[in-house]
């Protein structure tokens, strides 16, 4: 059973990871909720889901407007060609659904088969939002609390700056 926004929150909590939630209509895409957006100080991501030819999963988080290039991006993270990962594969993996794609969500991933990319631009920022996983709200916590946060998971991020390519 994936873990809930509950079960989310008590992570943060346990580890001192000050949390701001805000609830709003279902958002499914980067270029959707301007203005939810716009109502909420800090940066704001994109999240992909990927699958290379050997069967390696990826979960890249990025900041919203850093342009990724998937021919490219083999090369800098040291995977095989990248395709988007499935549905299945995606809730099977880290307990959500498309649309829903987060950093959160590894914290369902406690065999650590997905290996995380975060863009430099991204971790730059003060403060970094990501849906708690659901598409229907969105969590900021600051730099500090979500490196912690990816500390208290084990999870070692492999950070890339995208703005270089």
């Amino acid at each position: 059973m994936p873990a809930s926004e509950a079960d989310l929150f008590a992570v943060f909590d346990a580890h001192g990871i000050a949390h701001r939630t805000h609830r709003h209509a279902r958002v499914f895409r980067v270029d959707e909720g301007h203005e939810i957006k716009a109502a909420l100080p800090g940066a704001h991501t994109k999240n992909l889901f990927l699958k290379d030819h050997r069967g390696q999963l990826w979960l890249i988080s990025a900041l919203g407007e850093t342009r990724i290039d998937l021919k490219t991006l083999p090369a800098r993270i040291g995977s095989g060609r990248l395709s988007f990962g499935s549905p299945e594969r995606l809730y099977e993996a880290l307990g959500v659904t498309p649309g829903s794609v987060t950093a959160f969500a590894l914290i369902n991933d406690q065999e650590h088969r997905v290996r995380f990319v975060l863009d430099a631009a991204l971790i730059a920022h003060e403060t970094v939002n990501f849906h708690p996983l659901s598409n229907d709200a969105t969590t900021a916590v600051s730099r500090q609390g979500f490196l912690d946060f990816l500390a208290a998971l084990g999870v070692d991020p492999l950070i890339v700056d995208f703005g270089a390519e």
